[in-house]
């Protein structure tokens, strides 16, 4: 009886631990809208760029930040989607910089700009904080 006894306030004690436990992230209401950042490259006249050798590096990881809806968007000449909410969990809240690099078809002229996203597992949207929209090929 003693050992029945022990399992149950064993049991009640885990099962009150569970239902006491909050989020790390305290509650929060988000939106369902999808967030997502667009960069632009240009040539010198202001028209959409065809680029070749285009990526976006995470400078605190060093990895490759590849947006998942670039993959079902229609492409615009030059415009790329840089991160969307689907990359959130592999930013920091404070922001990432990523580097942006592509090449000019036209030119073989490459350039890169840094933009600041920040994200992080208690982030409702990932959010730019600062860095141009677009760069122009000479």
């Amino acid at each position: 009886m003693k050992k029945i006894t022990l399992l149950l306030l064993m049991g009640i004690a885990l099962f009150s631990c569970e239902k006491n436990k909050t989020s790390d992230c305290g509650e929060k209401m988000c939106t369902e809208e999808f967030a997502s950042v667009m960069f632009k490259f240009v040539d010198n006249k202001g028209a959409g760029a065809e680029v070749k050798d285009f990526n976006v590096i995470n400078q605190r990881t060093g990895e490759r930040v590849t947006a998942n809806s670039s993959i079902y968007t229609s492409t615009i000449k030059g415009v790329f989607i840089i991160v969307d909410d689907n990359n959130k969990f592999g930013l920091s809240e404070q922001g990432d910089d990523l580097k942006i690099t592509g090449t000019s078809v036209e030119t073989g002229q490459t350039k890169s700009v840094v933009i600041k996203v920040s994200g992080g597992k208690c982030a409702c949207h990932i959010n730019k904080i600062s860095g141009p929209e677009q760069v122009a090929f000479d």
